[in-house]
């Protein structure tokens, strides 16, 4: 399935958290935290509001968005607005 964002939206590829500790416990699904960074899979038509590009790793709002699941991969439709940085 493919998705297009319109006008100043931006499709994010949420990062998996990490699933162990520095120390090699395993943490649980229901306890690990939700992540806030992510890869811009696509963008918008507001090419002047739009300051990322596909491919950026982004950190966003943490209640930012709209979740969907595309190809059994969690992503996430947000504002660039609700884009806090891009991640170097």
């Amino acid at each position: 399935m493919k998705v297009n964002p319109l006008l100043d939206r931006v499709l994010v590829k949420v990062q998996e958290g990490d699933t162990k500790t520095a120390g090699g416990i395993i943490i649980p699904q229901t306890a690990q935290e939700k992540t806030q960074t992510g890869v811009v899979v696509a963008i918008g038509t507001d090419k002047d509001v739009i300051k990322v590009k596909v491919g950026d790793k982004v950190m966003y709002d943490k209640y930012a968005g709209t979740q969907v699941k595309i190809d059994g991969a969690d992503h996430l439709i947000v504002k660039m607005s609700d884009v806090l940085a891009v991640i170097e």
